[in-house]
């Protein structure tokens, strides 16, 4: 492994300090930025302001008030053409009335009604007039004959199924006979709404029509008006300019109605073109201050910015793999170089401290195992050479002799040249001589049986697995039985895991107990062999491998032993 240490090393680089740099750069931009940007802003908002709100509202409102005026003239002109016509023949003018009526798109009707405002006579497109209908009485009772009125919007109701919004332009007269007539023109307010819909006088600012008592005749948002959401402030003042607040008012009268076009627009929207201008001088100063902000920032990155962006990255590095990492110093300021010698010695400690606590840890790990393997072996010979005794005590030599055949081979197999680990083929021949062992000794009080995945054999496992789990299952099990017992020995694939089952068919355990025999130190005279196969495959393989028992009363015992699939390669590395 290649590391670099240096000792005494004199610091590289400027002698410059980061907080001097970085002040003066930052009063440098705010300084110039703010002077600039105030002297020429300020001054342009001032003389701008009030004049260009005023004018562009005005401007706004003539324009409405110009198309709206043609407009109404052109309706009364409609007006005094058919009132010219009703002199003449009815057919006549019945003709001419209704060739008017399908030329002009924009009429929606033409009625004729008496001083009653019963419907008279009436022209249209072919609309089926309602059997029950009623006609608006629309001139007012000191109106005077042959004046010309304009209604305010209303949604025409005379026709089935047929429904415009219109204004109704109207004229009182009287025939030769002298009857008095009121003839009335329907015509489309469409037109008209689109239109004041779409002026705009700044972004927010609009343009409505009122009539010269101030009531409402169109406004865009009327729907919030007659809901009570918005109220409108200007419809009773006069022809003018008026500010209030922050707000301009533009009314202009037509000539021809008693309309108004009334314009709103509000101060701050209104200066957003000066505004604008402003700002664009204003960008000129600012991309010049953006140049000399840029020179500055490229000697600062150069400075401390760039260096500390890859000190930052061979941090990231060596916390990623700080075994293999070599550091390779850099210069810079002051600052950067003293921080550079500190993380260079810090690496060089860190990676000597991992390398004796790694070859501490093997120590350890190798010590744990041998005192745990010989923790069991004193225990599980205990047992069996008092079986053998017991055997050769009752004149059973023959069985005494197979017993201790059997327990030659079972400590061949245990020994293993050394190796913690051994094929599951190996431990299942060292579980079978185990039991056949046991079985002698308990006089055939229990049987047994082996279920193993023919895959799982040639796997490695730690030795002396199942003979303390096996002894468990003979001791607090099937031992204590009247009737006789069974053990199960189940190996099979989970995954990537390979599990152990040992279970038996006998008096059980409370789940208190269950947990206190995983507790069992050393020391008690009992459940040692179990503690000890826990812990050994903790050690080797990690948390999450060992033993899990689950148990009931009267019922039997089970005990799940995890491993992870090792292979006769992984194991030869281990």
């Amino acid at each position: 492994m290649n590391r670099h240490k240096k000792e005494n090393q004199p610091d590289k680089g400027w002698d410059i300090s980061i907080s001097g740099v970085f002040i003066a750069i930052v009063m440098g931009i705010v300084l110039i930025s703010s002077i600039a940007a105030t002297l020429i802003f300020v001054q342009i908002y001032r003389n701008a302001m009030e004049q260009s709100a005023v004018t562009s509202s005005s401007q706004s409102c003539e324009q409405v008030q110009n198309t709206v005026e043609n407009y109404t003239q052109d309706m009364r002109n409609v007006l005094e053409q058919i009132v010219e016509k009703m002199d003449q023949e009815d057919d006549q003018a019945d003709a001419y009335i209704q060739d008017l009526v399908n030329i002009r798109s924009d009429v929606v009707a033409v009625t004729i009604c008496d001083e009653k405002g019963e419907l008279l006579r009436y022209w249209n497109r072919g609309q089926k007039l309602k059997e029950r209908y009623r006609v608006v009485q629309y001139a007012e009772e000191k109106s005077n004959d042959d004046e010309f009125y304009i209604t305010k919007p209303y949604v025409e109701a005379l026709f089935e199924e047929y429904y415009p919004w219109v204004v109704t332009v109207y004229q009182k007269i009287k025939k030769a006979d002298g009857t008095p007539l009121q003839i009335n023109i329907d015509i489309r307010f469409s037109d008209i709404a689109n239109y004041v819909d779409n002026v705009g006088i700044g972004q927010h600012g609009y343009a409505y029509i009122a009539d010269k008592k101030g009531n409402l005749i169109y406004h865009p948002q009327q729907q919030l008006i007659y809901s009570g959401l918005k109220k409108e402030m200007g419809t009773d003042l006069k022809e003018g300019t008026h500010i209030q607040e922050q707000v301009i008012y533009t009314v202009k009268n037509l000539e021809n109605c008693d309309w108004k076009i009334v314009g709103v627009c509000f101060v701050d929207e209104m200066i957003t073109k000066k505004v604008s201008s402003a700002v664009a001088r204003l960008l000129i100063v600012l991309c010049g201050v953006m140049g000399v902000v840029f020179l500055f920032g490229w000697a600062f990155s150069e400075l401390f910015s760039a260096p500390v962006r890859k000190l930052a990255r061979d941090m990231h590095r060596f916390e990623k793999d700080a075994e293999n990492f070599v550091f390779e110093p850099m210069d810079g300021t002051k600052e950067i170089t003293t921080l550079s010698n500190s993380f260079e010695h810090m690496v060089v400690r860190i990676q000597e401290l991992m390398e004796h606590v790694r070859q501490e840890e093997i120590t350890l790990k190798k010590t744990e195992l041998k005192a745990l393997q010989a923790q069991i072996n004193p225990h599980f010979l205990y047992n069996t050479l008092d079986a053998i005794a017991w055997m050769c005590e009752d004149g059973k030599n023959e069985d005494a002799e197979e017993m201790v055949t059997a327990l030659a081979r079972l400590f061949r197999i245990s020994i293993s040249k050394g190796h913690e680990l051994i094929p599951i083929e190996k431990e299942v021949e060292h579980a079978k001589s185990y039991l056949k062992i046991e079985k002698y000794r308990y006089k055939n009080q229990f049987t047994y049986s082996f279920e193993v995945e023919e895959e799982c054999l040639p796997y490695f496992c730690n030795k002396i697995t199942l003979q303390p789990i096996i002894e468990n299952a003979i001791y607090h099990g099937v031992k204590q039985m009247i009737d006789e017992g069974e053990i199960r020995i189940r190996i099979f694939q989970d995954g990537e895991d390979i599990v152990f089952q040992v279970e038996d068919n006998g008096v059980g355990m409370r789940e208190e107990q269950c947990q206190e025999i995983l507790r069992k130190e050393a020391g008690d005279r009992t459940g040692i062999g179990i503690k000890n196969v826990n812990d050994r495959i903790k050690i080797y393989f990690g948390s999450n491998y060992g033993l899990q028992i689950t148990s009931e009363l009267d019922e039997g015992t089970c005990v799940t032993i995890r491993m992870p699939k090792v292979r006769e390669e992984e194991n030869e590395r281990k």
